[in-house]
């Protein structure tokens, strides 16, 4: 009788033992079986200069830079935003350009920036609007968004843009209206900013 009932507890704490190991693999996160959605590397803090054929073309800063280079189409991600300095061949800066989140598409030489993007020209005009694409090989910018330029005596807004990448020779392609700006003194037009 004693056996018996040994047996019977035994069972039962087998039951239990067996039955809170079945419970604790379901609480688990599945697996990531994709490795391609995973970055290959993850930089936080970043400040770096970029070279094109031993020449220092960029400097970005950035809070969070992701690689993802699994993927069909590799991919630079700056989630968290982006800081970008353009320098011509003396070093000089052709441009300043400012965006909430922005993707480099590295083997096509083509960014994608979105959100809140401001860039500031070496003439001190101010470019806004809510995406932009740079495409390095073409030596071009363009968006279909709405633009908005300030220049030092007036606005510009529309829909559409082109631009060299310097943002010195560009067209709105579908002008909403050109607005004259107060006299504004010179030191508001800082180049220290990209925001208007």
């Amino acid at each position: 009788m004693i056996g018996g009932l040994s047996m019977v507890v035994g069972l039962l704490c087998s039951a239990c033992f067996f039955a809170s190991c079945s419970e604790d693999k379901k609480a688990m996160a599945p697996a990531v079986s994709d490795s391609t959605m995973l970055p290959m590397m993850t930089s936080t803090g970043v400040s770096t200069l970029i070279s094109d054929s031993g020449v220092v073309r960029y400097k970005i800063i950035a809070e969070e830079w992701d690689v993802y280079d699994k993927l069909d189409t590799s991919k630079w991600s700056f989630e968290k935003g982006v800081y970008l300095e353009k320098f011509d061949n003396q070093m000089r800066i052709e441009a300043k350009v400012k965006a909430d989140t922005a993707y480099y598409y590295d083997r096509l030489k083509l960014w994608d920036l979105r959100g809140h993007v401001n860039i500031l020209n070496i003439k001190g005009e101010k470019f806004n609007t809510s995406q932009l694409f740079w495409d390095q090989d073409k030596e071009r910018v363009y968006s279909d968004r709405f633009i908005r330029i300030q220049q030092v005596d007036k606005i510009l807004t529309g829909y559409g843009f082109t631009s060299n990448q310097q943002f010195t020779d560009y067209v709105i392609h579908n002008t909403a209206g050109i607005f004259p700006v107060e006299d504004t003194p010179r030191d508001s037009l800082s180049n220290d900013s990209v925001h208007s």
